[in-house]
């Protein structure tokens, strides 16, 4: 369980960062997301890799489309799929086999489950916050948080600048990263 105090730090930071976002541009996001696919892409543990995690980006995320495209005939990609409390996952197959989802209204692949979660090689995680320590905050719905333990994958979370921070508030619940990613600050 979280305590109260860092409940309340969690919901300050992500107010802070929603605030940064409103005046960050579609060009800023679009410029860092592909700096950092091309630092994703250099990667020993993405190219290493066969079987990948990734996500299709809500409006306000780091947007890994061009890598999922760029890759997908080449690695096997998994898009989590928001069903009640869980994420489901489903093999990326191409644009043509992706429907808007229901609990967040991005895009979803449709098709088979994919449940075999010890083969997956890596997990590129996204989040509201990411601090030096690797310590990840999300969205406050503990998505990620419940299902990367049921993985060995290596998880690398990925985020624009603004988004590292000093300290990360955490819980015993927070599952850390083993890398994070982001456009580098000057």
């Amino acid at each position: 369980m979280e305590n109260e105090i860092i409940r309340e730090q969690k919901t300050e930071l992500r107010k802070k960062i929603k605030g940064i976002k409103k005046n960050f541009t579609q060009e800023q996001r679009f410029e860092q997301s592909q700096i950092v696919i091309k630092e994703i892409e250099k990667h020993p543990d993405f190219l290493n890799s066969n079987i990948v995690m990734a996500y299709w980006a809500m409006k306000d995320e780091l947007d890994l489309t061009d890598l999922i495209l760029r890759w997908k005939d080449e690695k096997q990609f998994l898009l989590p799929c928001v069903k009640g409390d869980d994420l489901e996952l489903r093999r990326f197959q191409g644009m043509e086999s992706m429907n808007t989802g229901a609990a967040f209204g991005i895009m979803e692949p449709i098709g088979d489950l994919f449940t075999d979660f010890l083969s997956i090689d890596l997990i590129l995680v996204p989040g509201i916050a990411f601090d030096s320590k690797n310590n990840r905050m999300g969205r406050g719905k503990a998505y990620y948080d419940s299902f990367l333990p049921k993985t060995k994958a290596v998880k690398i979370g990925v985020c624009f600048d603004f988004q590292l921070v000093e300290s990360v508030p955490v819980s015993v619940l927070d599952v850390k990263m083993d890398a994070i990613m982001s456009f580098p600050k000057k």
